[in-house]
């Protein structure tokens, strides 16, 4: 059996029947969305940032000093007694972070651990970083893994 089909109307090639709305089609009133631009990619994470800068001083590759800025509170003196013990400083390949991990303890504070590769070594790294009213993140406290130190008070 053979199918006919008949048109009463003579259409162009490559058009639509009238009424016809395809969304699949290209040109359908449905398909044209207005183009918004891709989102930018999220930045480096706080904990990232700061896991790179404090690896950076206690690797002896950054001053102290750099930190300065990006510390509050003890967190200065404490990482100026963990520099001058150099614990992240090799012979050899530099340290790098491996991994890390954070609790939020609350809004606007951040508890995180960072795995330091050092030469064939495993360390640990412990921070906390705190948001301003400014918004900016602060690191409030740093340690190595090992004996605290005592803090003066």
């Amino acid at each position: 059996m053979n199918k006919v089909m008949t048109r009463t109307a003579h259409l162009r090639p490559g058009t639509r029947p009238p009424g016809r709305r395809d969304s699949r089609r290209p040109g359908a009133p449905s398909s044209r969305r207005p183009l918004t631009p891709p989102a930018a990619p999220p930045g480096p994470r706080p904990t990232d940032l700061f896991a790179e800068r404090l690896l950076a001083v206690l690797s002896g590759r950054r001053p102290v000093h750099w930190m300065l800025r990006h510390t509050a509170g003890r967190a200065y003196d404490d990482l100026a007694r963990l520099a001058e013990r150099g614990p992240l400083r090799t012979h050899g390949n530099d340290p790098v972070v491996r991994d890390i991990g954070y609790f939020v303890p609350r809004a606007g504070a951040l508890e995180v651990f960072a795995r330091i590769a050092a030469g064939d070594r495993l360390r640990a790294m412990a921070f906390r970083l705190e948001q301003g009213a400014d918004l900016r993140w602060r690191c409030t406290a740093v340690e190595m893994g090992g004996p605290r130190a005592p803090h003066d008070d």
